[in-house]
């Protein structure tokens, strides 16, 4: 009977953990992460208003980088509740329910990020291999329906992972090793058989980031042959130096996740501290980054920068 009753039996709550080990400096810790997500926020908030004011932004590229920009936008206040929650108020309770819906918004929007890439991949391949068609092959409407696709797909692919750990029991520890609900971290607590929902993860991991980073390697693996073509070296360059944002925002986006999944899969002997900060890395370096990448890269958005923290009447007057 009492095996009987665990069964059907789920916290009410879970537990974050915050930076083990590093407890008693969160009070200082919390400036600098509040700064990162004022960053975060800001800066990705400067690209999505610079591109939708900005007429000769209207094309492909860069709605793409809009696209990215709102991922990171979502993906930054997915987690901050609960990490500034930690961080400033000591406050490391989740309720059940909330830490699904952060869950599945977290992961839905890591599989959108990971679709853009694709997509902005494939805006390159274009540029480079048919610059003369680019407009006429990646028109608005082609744009349109690769977002929408790209968003389905993450909906999509994502949905069922929330009520696969519904259906499981907890009943013993419910502290969990993060800042933040992630199915892996969610799952390793439950008092059942997983083996579902880790055949669903791998095949969400497969079929999103997995062919993603594939489709990543062989669009590169053309541009390289199509810029060796070039005659010029000036021209070559000239090329490669179009693709530079993109390869840093992949390089952004790829290195911490192939990071967190080495650890949690041959890790385990690490200490806790390590984990935790992989992870937070992860999620938080993607939407800081990005935005100081493509500022540097893009005049526009660095002339929309100054106009915000220089007054105008100054700016006139220089």
């Amino acid at each position: 009977m009492a095996d009987n009753n665990h069964s059907h039996f789920q916290h009410l709550y879970f537990v974050l953990t915050g930076t083990p080990g590093l407890e008693l400096k969160y009070y200082w810790m919390a400036f600098p992460l509040g700064a990162l997500y004022v960053i975060a926020l800001f800066g990705n908030g400067v690209i999505i208003s610079t591109i939708k004011s900005e007429p000769s932004l209207h094309i492909p590229m860069y709605y793409f980088l809009c696209m990215l920009a709102l991922a990171d936008t979502g993906l930054a206040l997915c987690t901050m509740p609960s990490m500034l929650g930690i961080f400033w108020f000591n406050y490391k309770s989740i309720a059940f329910d909330a830490c699904l819906v952060q869950m599945y918004f977290i992961h839905t929007f890591s599989a959108i990020e990971s679709g853009v890439l694709v997509a902005m991949a494939f805006d390159r391949v274009v540029a480079i291999w048919k610059p003369l068609r680019y407009g006429t092959i990646l028109t608005s409407g082609v744009v349109c329906r690769t977002g929408a696709v790209i968003l389905t797909r993450a909906v999509c692919v994502v949905f069922p992972v929330p009520f696969l750990i519904k259906r499981l029991p907890f009943y013993r520890s419910n502290i969990l090793s993060h800042s933040f609900c992630l199915h892996q971290d969610v799952m390793s607590l439950a008092c059942a058989n997983t083996r579902v929902n880790s055949l669903y993860g791998l095949i969400a991991v497969i079929f999103t980031k997995g062919s993603d980073s594939l489709s990543i390697l062989l669009s590169y693996a053309f541009i390289l042959r199509t810029v060796m073509a070039i005659a010029s070296g000036e021209g070559q360059l000239k090329a490669l130096n179009t693709c530079v944002s993109h390869i840093c925002a992949v390089l952004i986006f790829y290195v911490p996740l192939i990071g967190v999944s080495v650890i949690h899969r041959f890790g385990k002997h690490l200490s806790p501290l390590t984990h935790a900060l992989m992870a937070n890395a992860y999620l938080l370096i993607p939407p800081v980054l990005n935005p100081i990448v493509y500022t540097m890269k893009t005049k526009e958005i660095r002339r929309k920068l100054i106009q915000i923290f220089i007054p105008a009447k100054v700016t006139a007057e220089g």
